[in-house]
């Protein structure tokens, strides 16, 4: 976590909350009775900011400042768009829309490579949820290696909502799983397209897979019988990639 990207104090995090200021999350003192911090996480849940109450040692241990005073925010880099400006963006560009959904990648690094790798794919955008997933953080902006700043990234409360929103402008979802029904060099991923990425440890959400009309599995040689999310993501990426340039 950058300094850069860190906020902390009763004023300061109010005052970036009533900006408008693009916040991946915010850190409370758990079990305060201040009726200021009550203010705080208010105010955020109406922005939709995700709001956590954890022990003071915790933000003692996040502070740049030594002064918290019981909150801090964490910052994005950027800010966040909406799926459907990713869906406008493909249409500006007169291409078939390719986007990556991640579904609860909770280090920033492995987010940063996934939105790293789709950018050089061509995909038009990746949409991350709100709760349970990394944030487009400085961690995460530095291992996109720049990426970040040229691809859109939209947060959404419900990704299955924003699944099935996709699905009703004619993509179709392919969810990424290990003993999935379709191995990936025989399945057809050409046309308009989302690919869902899952978590590092628990994979698809039940939920979200529900919502997938494919599930591809690449196919493992070796002992070990799962590839890191970032790694899967590019290789799923880049079939999308062969099969629209055959």
């Amino acid at each position: 976590m950058s300094e850069e990207n860190i906020i902390e104090g009763k004023n300061a995090v109010i005052e970036a909350i009533r900006a408008g200021r693009s916040l991946d999350k915010i850190f409370l003192s758990r079990g305060s009775g201040d009726k200021s911090l009550a203010f705080i996480a208010a105010s955020a849940r109406d922005k939709g900011v995700v709001v956590t109450e954890c022990d003071r040692r915790k933000l003692d241990a996040m502070s740049v400042t030594g002064a918290h005073q019981g909150v801090i925010a964490v910052a994005a880099v950027r800010d966040y768009c909406q799926p459907e400006d990713i869906l406008a963006r493909a249409a500006e560009l007169g291409q078939d829309p390719f986007v990556v959904v991640c579904d609860g990648i909770e280090d920033p690094r492995n987010l940063g490579a996934v939105i790293r790798c789709a950018e050089c794919a061509g995909a038009h955008g990746v949409i991350i949820p709100k709760r349970r997933s990394a944030g487009i953080t400085a961690a995460a902006d530095k291992a996109s290696a720049g990426a970040a700043e040229h691809l859109p990234v939209a947060r959404v409360p419900n990704l299955t909502a924003a699944i099935q929103g996709l699905k009703k402008q004619g993509l179709w979802v392919y969810g990424a799983e290990a003993g999935g029904d379709s191995r990936l060099w025989h399945t057809d991923m050409k046309g308009p397209i989302c690919l869902v990425i899952g978590s590092e440890g628990a994979g698809i959400s039940r939920i979200v897979r529900d919502s997938c009309d494919f599930i591809v599995s690449i196919p493992l040689m070796g002992q070990v019988n799962s590839l890191n999310a970032s790694a899967a993501a590019a290789i799923l990426m880049y079939e999308v990639v062969r099969q629209r340039h055959e």
